[in-house]
């Protein structure tokens, strides 16, 4: 069992786990191929406690799955679950085919929907291990938090920076981004829940994360503003007026964050938005000079 304790001043909480002393910490040997390894592999199903939800065919708790969500042998809370993105050891959000991420994105509104009466459901991703990933095939956690703790998560910010805007969304750098590059996308339709999300919806956001997720990949391989593997982390906000909010991982936190609270943003989100609508750096730099002189 979790145990929730409070810090009675700042009324934050933190959650005793001991159980999760026991996640796997071998990133490293099953990145290099050894997928033999991998207990998200498909004809692994033995390896994972059962399985709750597949998308696919095949038995249960056998192969066949396109998306499968098992329970984490290491929950943080009560309810704790894994969804594996597809049978594929290798190739994520970004490069997997369009109909495949809708269906993780159905996964997401199911499970979601199934537990959302039980307290607050965050759903969140954390890709390459220095982004907190103990197992490198692609994978996300569904966690419950009952609903009297009191979550330290931003409610949506004002739009600033647009990167685009589609039918149904807006992309843009937030000016309270605390991460270079980190990119929000927020539905038009406003005060619901990601749970009453639509088909048609999901089919747009599928679009727009494969797309926005390959930008961020390019910007990487283009910049020296990193040597870390690229890395990323997106989470949905838990309430209404829900947002999904993409964390390229270019950097470390340290001493100063740490220690004070506040976060250090190497790159102007204006100048962010502008490199992932697609202007290159010199025409950045020329209109900075414009806007100087307006």
């Amino acid at each position: 069992m979790s145990k929730y304790v409070p810090d009675i001043s700042t009324r934050r909480w933190v959650v005793i786990s001991p159980q999760r002393l026991g996640r796997p910490e071998e990133y490293s040997k099953i990145q290099k191929g050894n997928e033999k390894a991998c207990p998200f592999c498909a004809g692994h199903e033995n390896e994972t406690p059962p399985e709750v939800f597949r998308l696919g065919s095949g038995e249960e708790n056998k192969p066949g799955w396109n998306v499968r969500v098992v329970p984490n042998k290491y929950s943080i809370t009560d309810i704790h679950e894994v969804i594996i993105h597809s049978p594929n050891h290798r190739n994520d959000i970004e490069k997997l085919p369009l109909d495949h991420v809708i269906l993780i994105l159905k996964a997401y509104r199911q499970r979601y929907n199934i537990h959302r009466k039980r307290g607050q459901v965050l759903i969140f991703s954390n890709h390459g291990e220095h982004a907190g990933a103990s197992l490198p095939h692609p994978h996300s956690q569904l966690v419950v938090i009952p609903s009297q703790i009191n979550l330290d998560t931003l409610v949506r910010e004002p739009l600033n920076n647009v990167i685009e805007e589609s039918k149904l969304f807006y992309l843009y750098c937030p000016d309270f981004s605390q991460w270079p590059y980190e990119i929000w996308i927020t539905p038009k339709k406003e005060d619901v829940f990601f749970a009453d999300i639509s088909d048609l919806e999901i089919d747009e956001l599928a679009v727009l994360m494969k797309k926005m997720l390959n930008r961020l990949f390019h910007i990487y391989n283009q910049s020296s503003i990193s040597n870390l593997q690229f890395g990323y982390n997106y989470y949905f906000y838990h309430k209404e007026n829900w947002y999904l909010r993409i964390i390229p991982r270019f950097i470390y936190r340290a001493g100063f964050e740490l220690g004070t609270g506040l976060y250090v943003n190497v790159v102007d989100p204006m100048e962010a938005a502008l490199e992932l609508r697609g202007v290159e750096k010199k025409m950045i730099v020329t209109l900075k000079k414009l806007k100087k002189y307006k």
